[in-house]
């Protein structure tokens, strides 16, 4: 099968078209022939050599870890999905034109299957996220950097949820987030004000997705360091704050938001929908920051 690899760390440039034997399905997962991948961050992060020193890979390395597809391949005790249905999901060395999923869900009518693919990391991080910050009903949660795909999906699942939204973007983005149910104000020095300017209540949690050093003005806001949570800043771990390296406990983020999805109180934000051979590019683009929603691989 084809697949989208690279042989050493470096800039977009080190991605080319590679060829490898196709995976099979292990008890508990399905194999889907790939109709779209979703790339995130940790993507080129990981393709730079930025975590090298925390999650080395191996060479050639298939980069992208969310995707969806028809199910051509059933794993042992697999229940409740069948031969050519349409699922999204997560799994690894997703850039390929075949891709075994660990965690996936049916997709949910009338989703196309690029926004399908847009939805396993984000959905599962901003559950993530909402665990480790301990957020209810009534809660008030600031989230830093809330206009990309991890963060229009925190701030749609925070809502559903119950939890007032305040999140910070660029200008151009204020009305998006408005649309999303969040309270909008822009970024940088100054936050606490602007965040204060807005809402009476207080801040119950709050959430770095920008990694703009924003972390202290985070800890003032809310009072307590234990109630701040960074994705993106590791330093960050000596304020006190929690900094999470994805590899906590989602629960059924998939089958939540899909329900929401289902429902009509969830909505995937696509920035731009590129062809897979086009990986460097998008690559590129996330590497650049300010997407408003997620970046998607088309594989034809």
């Amino acid at each position: 099968m084809r697949v989208m690899e690279f042989d050493e760390y470096g800039g977009p440039e080190v991605l080319h078209e590679g060829e490898r034997d196709a995976p099979h399905a292990g008890p508990g997962q399905v194999r889907v022939r790939t109709t779209a991948v979703g790339v995130n961050p940790y993507d080129w992060k990981v393709r730079s050599g930025a975590m090298s020193a925390f999650a080395p890979v191996a060479f050639p390395h298939v980069p992208g870890s969310e995707a969806a597809g028809v199910v051509d391949e059933l794993g042992e005790g697999v229940e409740g999905v069948a031969i050519g249905d349409r699922v999204l999901g997560s799994g690894s060395a997703a850039t390929a034109e075949h891709v075994v999923l660990r965690r996936f869900v049916r997709v949910p009518e009338g989703l196309s299957d690029p926004e399908a693919a847009a939805l396993p990391a984000a959905a599962e991080t901003a559950a993530r996220a909402l665990g480790l910050l301990e957020l209810g009903p009534g809660d008030l949660l600031v989230v830093d950097g809330a206009a990309g795909g991890v963060g229009t999906a925190v701030v749609q699942l925070a809502v559903a949820r119950g939890i007032a939204v305040v999140g910070t973007a660029s200008a151009r983005n204020h009305d998006h987030l408005r649309e999303l149910g969040a309270a909008a104000t822009t970024y940088g020095p100054g936050l606490p004000g602007r965040v204060r300017a807005l809402t009476g209540e207080p801040v119950t949690g709050a959430l770095d997705l920008a990694g703009r050093g924003s972390v202290p003005e985070l800890v003032e806001l809310v009072g307590d360091p234990r109630h701040v949570l960074t994705l993106v800043d590791f330093g960050a771990a000596d304020l006190g704050v929690q900094v999470s390296d994805g590899s906590e406990p989602a629960g059924p983020a998939l089958e939540e938001v899909a329900e929401l999805v289902a429902r009509g109180r969830f909505r995937v934000v696509l920035d731009e929908v590129l062809p897979w051979t086009s990986v460097a590019q998008a690559h590129a683009r996330s590497q650049q920051g300010h997407a408003r929603g997620k970046l998607v691989l088309r594989v034809d």
